[in-house]
């Protein structure tokens, strides 16, 4: 298995280990063609940012044990899904990303200038 790349064209890096972050709960924003959110962006989630997707009816501020997620507090990195950080930022409520932890295929909904604009 080839080693993922990020949006820079280098090695996938890890982006959160505590808490367990990821389409696997790797640490990693990898990907696969199960992945219908695309789950790939590698963000350092803010209240704003994490009020907004509660409002588009993806909270990701309360615990959900069962499936292995401890709820988001400011400053948690969290792979979040291409569409939703875009919207975000396009409301303007997007917040800083970590490019290096970003997967490429994010590439395909979001620019890699405007992801540049928002790197952390």
């Amino acid at each position: 298995m080839k080693p993922s790349v990020n949006v820079l064209g280098k090695q996938l890096q890890t982006c959160s280990l505590e808490p367990l972050t990821g389409w696997y709960r790797d640490g990693c924003c990898n990907t696969d063609n199960r992945d219908r959110g695309l789950h790939t962006v590698c963000c350092i989630v803010n209240n704003r940012f994490l009020q907004f997707a509660k409002s588009k009816g993806n909270d990701l501020i309360t615990p959900a044990p069962q499936f292995n997620f401890p709820g988001l507090i400011e400053g948690d990195r969290w792979c979040v899904c291409a569409r939703t950080w875009l919207e975000a930022v396009e409301n303007g409520v997007g917040c800083p990303i970590n490019l290096e932890a970003t997967h490429e295929e994010s590439l395909q909904i979001i620019p890699l200038e405007l992801m540049e604009l928002h790197a952390e």
